[in-house]
């Protein structure tokens, strides 16, 4: 696979090769910033009793912001389901499962008070439930190795007998989503691990089984950036219309929506990752799990903080300032503790690995 387009534009990358590999990891930083953007504006518009012009765009990206995630994320599943059992459990599985098990601790620690964990058995308790019913923002990190399981158990079945499936369960569970204008969740079960599974596990199962058209799809975009952008145009309207008509969330139309938003969201990456200004994207999506695990923390400090110093009642610029902040502490935390015994929080250790 190609990219046909010139590259001769000052602005673009030396090799068509970085570029090629560049727009996978702007996608996952437009993700990752579109799921900060969210917890955060929510938050802060909690707390100053507000709304501004980040909920619109928080309202906007709602019908495609975690489908784009999990299609991205089923990319390159298929090499990884290729690779034998002890291998496949070692990164896909134990991997997730270390992070989900050390970074669960780690929060349920700061949130303590907050929740009532007065002793050692109540936060025992607290943290093996999270297991069964994934807590806060990690339930991403939860749910990831149980697709990857998945994928793997029905790879061989013929894809239409596949998507099929994917698409009866994802209608069940739209069926049952929450009235929530910002966040797309389900209460179909009332677990949200098995609700938010059956909500998104097809878009997973997309991104794995049509990444060769996807991949061409990208390099197509690179090649042909004008047209490419003429197309996402509609899309972006009747997004927006959706969204406001309020009907996105309407089974079928929801899920029209979320397959048609991830693929502008890879579109976009494309044409992005050719211009050097957009590799800070890509550098978010390089250490998106890094943002992913421990944005919170700093977010919810530097809400709080801002509140009771009552500098600004504008929403959307405590928002920003936020969004800033709980992005960038936990790059400059990981960044400082490399080749320090800290550096297990974000790299998993020997240890914590099955022998090759």
């Amino acid at each position: 696979m190609t990219v046909t387009a010139s590259i001769d534009h000052p602005a673009l990358p030396i090799t068509a090769a970085r570029a090629r590999v560049a727009w996978v990891d702007v996608a996952k930083g437009i993700c990752i910033v579109l799921v900060v953007t969210m917890h955060t504006t929510l938050g802060v518009g909690l707390a100053l009793e507000a709304t501004g012009w980040l909920h619109k765009l928080v309202a906007y990206a709602k019908p495609f912001r975690m489908p784009d995630f999990f299609t991205i994320a089923g990319l390159f599943a298929g090499a990884a389901i290729a690779k034998p059992w002890r291998t496949f459990i070692d990164r896909k599985v134990l991997h997730f499962a270390y992070f989900l098990a050390l970074w669960l601790a780690i929060i349920l620690a700061v949130k303590s008070d907050d929740l009532h964990l007065v002793n050692i058995r109540a936060f025992a308790t607290a943290y093996l439930w999270a297991f069964i019913e994934p807590f806060s923002t990690l339930w991403f990190i939860h749910i990831l190795p149980l697709m990857f399981i998945a994928l793997r158990l029905i790879w061989r079945l013929a894809w239409p007998v596949g998507l099929a499936a994917a698409i009866a369960i994802h209608i069940m569970a739209s069926i049952y989503l929450m009235p929530d204008p910002y966040a797309l969740a389900s209460v179909w079960t009332g677990w949200s691990a098995v609700d938010n599974f059956s909500l998104f596990f097809v878009y997973f199962y997309i991104g794995a089984k049509a990444a060769p058209v996807i991949l061409k799809m990208a390099n197509n975009a690179m090649a042909f950036r004008e047209a490419a952008v003429v197309l996402l145009l509609p899309w972006a309207a009747l997004n927006a219309l959706a969204v406001h008509a309020q009907v996105a969330d309407w089974p079928g139309i929801g899920f029209i929506l979320g397959i048609a938003g991830a693929m502008a969201v890879i579109t976009i990456s494309a044409i992005a990752s050719l211009y050097r200004p957009f590799e800070s994207l890509a550098y978010l999506g390089r250490h998106s799990l890094v943002i992913y695990l421990s944005f919170v923390i700093p977010m919810a400090a530097a809400r709080v903080a801002l509140v009771k110093l009552d500098i600004s009642d504008n929403v959307d610029l405590l928002s920003i300032i936020v969004i800033v902040f709980a992005i960038g502490v936990p790059l400059t935390f990981q960044a400082l503790i490399q080749g320090t015994p800290l550096a297990f929080l974000y790299r998993r250790p020997k240890w914590a690995r099955l022998a090759d």
